[in-house]
């Protein structure tokens, strides 16, 4: 489906782009970014003082360039500001991010040509991917700078999968480089387009990741045959959030008839908190998850370009701010890494109480003869090593400090740097719940006489049984991690309401 940006995208919109959606631009959006680029022209005409149009940026924002020099200032910045470093992003989060360079440029604040708009819109329609670093961005611009070296015919990029210079890759989607105007450059480098597009892709990885541990989670409680008491709508409304109301729902709709836990009733008093305080951890990952959601739209809706230009070309008006500074993202983004490593970490607990002989009630480690075979006894090792790591990578990016350009940008809010972690923490929580998955249903195995599945668990049962067997220590079980990881990856799991 194309998403057409009319007034602003959502994250939504940047995420289906990213998975390759194509993207195409109304008719009042190209107007105003050509009228945003007329009033650049008439500030260079009359040499107004403005930032990044006749000066230098950063500590050299008080260096005036004459008009001469403009054009070359602005190919000088891409040039000097790829500076990253490391393994290369994904072509998904490359094109997420070019889609909400766009989304900025398309509010009509930043004075670019609408010939940079329609190149990078051709980067998205003919599968023109920049060589982008993964690492170097302490706020925003070394992202940025690596996708616009391919615009002035520099750098690298794919196209196909082809790797090929940046040159090579403009000749073969049938354009030419670039020369840049006034100001062009440091728009290309400026704002959050790069955090945001990462947070809007992870967003949608994270939406996925939250109902797969809701189904994970029943499965699992099923197994361990669970007071569902405790999940009653009248005892969950006592705590309010919308987010336990929805995974308590959840819960009691895909264990619905379940026979392993009508015989479980009374077994127990009550469960541990790993079982019984899945809608309360679960649930604050939702409630976490929609104010994230929506700090991630407010920043596609914001202008987020230094210096921002308005007014008229007659009285054109250039506002130097702080509007590429985005406090905000990085804190929503370190907010949703904190609540899906607490998922993970219990995801892990259950997966251990699955496999533990001493409160189980199953086979040692889920193995079918404990002693020749380990069964999933290392599994859980890998799950609370992951676990451990993502406790790592929750310490929070935005309130980490630095210093840069000579004093003159003295607070950085590393809203990048917060988005990378939580790819990083999404990644690792997809093993750790397809390897609760992979027990829960290893568990079910040796739970067929004493009870019938719900049919809303047996759906996910299946779902596993026709993508991995029994496991009887006759492979490697790496295998079978990364089988579940890519269902939790690609897919979702069946839809039951309540």
């Amino acid at each position: 489906m194309t998403i057409t940006l009319r007034t602003v995208l959502s994250w939504r919109d940047v995420a289906s782009v990213a998975e390759g959606a194509p993207l195409s631009l109304a008719p009042a959006v190209r107007e105003r970014i050509a009228y945003a680029s007329r009033i650049v022209e008439r500030i260079v005409e009359t040499g107004v003082r403005a930032y990044g149009v006749n000066t230098g940026v950063g500590a050299l924002s008080d260096t005036v360039v004459d008009r001469e020099s403009q054009s070359r200032l602005s190919r000088n910045i891409i040039l000097s500001h790829a500076s990253g470093v490391g393994e290369l992003l994904a072509p998904r989060e490359v094109r997420a991010i070019i889609a909400a360079e766009i989304a900025n440029f398309a509010h009509g604040h930043s004075g670019v040509r609408p010939e940079i708009v329609s190149h990078l819109a051709i980067f998205l329609e003919k599968d023109c991917i920049p060589d982008v670093p993964s690492k170097g961005s302490a706020g925003y611009l070394t992202h940025s700078a690596h996708i616009a070296l391919v615009l002035i015919g520099e750098g690298g990029a794919r196209v196909a999968g082809k790797a090929m210079s940046g040159r090579e890759a403009l000749a073969a989607i049938g354009l030419e480089p670039l020369v840049l105007g006034a100001k062009e450059g440091l728009s290309l480098v400026n704002g959050t387009a790069c955090a945001t597009g990462l947070s809007s892709v992870a967003l949608a990885r994270a939406e996925r990741l939250l109902a797969w541990a809701d189904a994970i989670a029943a499965l699992t409680l099923e197994a361990a045959g669970c007071q569902m008491a405790a999940f009653d709508q009248a005892v969950l409304a006592l705590r309010p959030s919308k987010g336990i109301a929805a995974v308590g729902a959840s819960l009691r709709a895909r264990l619905q008839g379940s026979g392993l836990v009508a015989a479980a009733l009374g077994r127990r008093t009550q469960d541990a908190l790993s079982l019984r305080a899945i809608p309360h951890a679960h649930g604050a990952a939702r409630d976490v998850f929609d104010n994230s959601a929506r700090v991630v739209d407010q920043e596609l809706a914001s202008v987020t370009d230094n210096p921002a230009v308005s007014g008229t070309p007659e009285n054109p008006v250039v506002s130097s701010e702080a509007h590429a500074v985005a406090p905000a993202l990085g804190q929503a983004a370190d907010g949703l890494a904190i609540a899906l490593a607490q998922i993970a970490a219990m995801s892990e607990r259950r997966m251990d109480r699955l496999v533990n002989p001493l409160v189980s009630g199953l086979p040692a480690f889920l193995a079918g003869d404990a002693g020749s075979n380990s069964g999933f006894m290392i599994a859980q090792y890998t799950a609370a090593a992951l676990a451990n790591e993502n406790r790592r990578l929750a310490v929070p990016a935005s309130t980490d400090g630095g210093l840069t350009s000579g004093l003159q940008e003295d607070f950085l809010a590393h809203p990048t740097a917060a988005a990378n972690k939580l790819l990083a923490v999404i990644d690792n929580a997809e093993y750790i719940l397809a390897i609760e998955l992979m027990a829960a249903a290893q568990a079910h195995d040796f739970l067929n006489a004493a009870g019938t599945r719900a049919e809303g668990t047996d759906a996910i049962y299946k779902m596993v049984r026709a993508r991995i067997p029994h496991y009887g220590d006759v492979r490697p079980l790496s295998g079978d991690m990364e089988a579940l990881r890519n269902l939790i990856r690609g897919t979702l799991p069946p839809d039951i309401s309540e």
